[in-house]
């Protein structure tokens, strides 16, 4: 199913909503070969690809209380609220390791996309190996404020959703006409302005494309959910999303609301899964 893409949506660990359907997917053998994820959906895709029914919930709930893991320590000692070292070194290579032979023997179409600073527009970088690029999927989730500045080839990125949350318009341009796309927040969501805008101002005063994109974050995702819902009425995409809005924050420490949401994924995929078996049998 080369020619139709999966498209997963950041939103920080209200991403364990899609960490649950990503496993319903999985124990029923449904594998697309094409994948986008931004942000923390670029690290959803890891386990997804590999095969590893489990660990993305795993791995949120058994370190959420490591301070190396996300913290205001670990910003001041590092400059990155979640730390670097662990996330994307300790984590994927030793302690919970990623099954990159899995991911090399059955490769797929696999794009980070991240935000370059210099241009303050979306890029969608190839990820070919999980060790080998690591780095680009950091990139992809490292949000702005309480992230390093990502330096990938000369290039300087951060967050891919700043320029693209739902990179649904760039799967159609790469040749997948019908998509499938997980979402982290309930129909009829739109989201506002961003309240954090004077600091990221200030932040970034030197990269004033960035700080461009940044000021239309918001009208651009809202014109990104409105191609999603007109792909979805035309029957061109399938969505899963929360039926109600969820009670987990970007940041969220309580692992019962994590499990919680990770269920209520997994519930929602199960239901959709025989429309969206359908819907892959069109393609």
């Amino acid at each position: 199913m080369s020619d139709v893409a999966l498209i997963l949506e950041g939103g920080g660990m209200r991403a364990t909503f899609s960490a649950g359907a990503l496993d319903c997917l999985m124990a029923h053998g449904v594998r697309l070969r094409t994948v986008y994820g931004v942000s923390a959906g670029a690290c959803l895709a890891c386990s997804y690809l590999c095969g590893q029914a489990g660990r993305a919930l795993r791995v949120w709930t058994n370190y959420v209380d490591d301070w190396r893991y996300c913290s205001l320590r670990s910003l001041l000692l590092t400059g990155d609220m979640f730390g670097a070292k662990l996330n994307y070194d300790l984590v994927p290579n030793r302690l919970d390791p990623l099954d990159e032979a899995a991911f090399l023997r059955d490769p797929a179409r696999f794009f980070a996309v991240v935000t370059n600073l210099e241009t303050g527009e979306a890029e969608y970088l190839p990820v070919t190996g999980m060790r080998r690029d690591v780095r680009l999927i950091q990139a992809s989730a490292s949000l702005p404020l309480i992230s390093n500045i990502q330096r990938i080839g000369g290039k300087k990125y951060l967050d891919g959703g700043v320029a693209d949350s739902i990179p649904i318009a760039q799967a159609i341009r790469d040749g997948c006409a019908r998509n499938v796309v997980l979402l982290t927040q309930a129909p009829g969501y739109r989201k506002e302005a961003n309240r954090a805008m004077p600091l990221i101002r200030l932040r970034y005063h030197r990269y004033p494309r960035f700080v461009a994109t940044a000021e239309r974050r918001h009208e651009m995702y809202n014109r990104e959910l409105a191609l999603v819902e007109a792909e979805e009425r035309a029957g061109r995409a399938f969505v899963i999303r929360p039926a109600t809005a969820p009670d987990v924050g970007r940041i969220e420490r309580d692992t019962a609301k994590l499990k919680a949401l990770h269920a209520a994924g997994y519930a929602a995929a199960e239901r959709a899964l025989p429309g969206l078996l359908e819907f892959l049998a069109k393609a």
